[in-house]
């Protein structure tokens, strides 16, 4: 199974969330502040970017540093507005409307190179296709596996490593607190964007069964789970301090919607924490 987490630390647990996942960095300052060291990081999808940040750097240098990692998002013109590019991208490949060689290129100059050189144990999921099941990553290539885990059908292509096609983890594990207690995790804390903390509704058109839909298929694995935690393990689950979030978004917000984003999960986490007594 890999890498397992470190005897007596907490383990930190990363959804998937796309262009909303600068709730999480803010999130994990509001960890880091509180004296919280993890021994694990587990990620999927936007969390698997998160989570490869924070487990090369787990200090709040390394916060900064995941900051400004999402301010470059929007330089290196990843979900870029410009409807003609789209429209290239997918008249060229007909998969995808995004081109993956941005995010690509900033993974592979913001990241370590490896797995084995991160500080602190990390594992992100992808979905295979050729095998129709969950792929977790913990050694060789970092962008690689960042990259898999990040592959939202439709926006980005499916990315091969080693003859097989991964997309999106969030597919197959979109918040994996599972994985982390198979890990040996005891105590958890999870991060996640925000849309858990919302009820789904009945939906009322085509396009709202088709997002309720893919939202249920994202959560029930994270909901059973959840309810079948064992009696020795604890679970933290972090609020976003987000109101609202549709079910899904495609364009990736201006530099100050992600630090605004960035500072209410910093809020709400650091509210929640401090009012946790073995941590005061």
């Amino acid at each position: 199974m890999g890498q397992a987490i470190s005897a007596g630390k907490p383990a930190i647990v990363l959804g998937g969330g796309g262009v909303f996942g600068a709730t999480q960095v803010g999130m994990l300052r509001a960890v880091l502040e509180s004296g919280i060291r993890p021994g694990l990081v587990v990620g999927t999808s936007v969390g698997a970017l998160n989570g490869a940040a924070i487990a090369a750097d787990p200090t709040m240098a390394g916060v900064e540093n995941l900051a400004g990692l999402w301010t470059s998002l929007a330089e290196a013109g990843m979900f870029t507005d410009n409807v003609l590019a789209r429209a290239s991208t997918l008249a060229r490949y007909r998969t995808h409307l995004y081109s993956p060689a941005p995010l690509r290129k900033l993974l592979s100059t913001r990241l370590p190179a490896t797995f084995e050189e991160l500080v602190i144990p990390f594992q992100c999921v992808a979905a295979s296709i050729e095998r129709a099941g969950a792929h977790w990553f913990s050694r060789g290539s970092l962008t690689d596996a960042v990259m898999a885990s990040a592959a939202v059908p439709g926006l980005l292509p499916p990315v091969v490593i080693d003859g097989e096609h991964f997309l999106d983890g969030g597919l197959v594990h979109s918040i994996p607190v599972g994985r982390a207690l198979a890990l040996g995790a005891l105590d958890v804390y999870v991060l996640h964007v925000g849309r858990i903390e919302q009820p789904l509704k009945a939906p009322r058109s085509l396009w709202d069964v088709c997002l309720t839909s893919f939202e249920v298929a994202r959560r029930h694995r994270f909901v059973e789970e959840m309810a079948n935690l064992p009696a020795d393990v604890r679970v933290h689950v972090l609020p976003s301090g987000e109101e609202y979030l549709p079910l899904v978004s495609m364009r990736y917000r201006t530099a100050r919607a992600v630090a605004a984003r960035m500072e209410r999960g910093y809020r709400a986490a650091a509210e929640y924490l401090s009012a946790q007594p073995e941590l005061t």
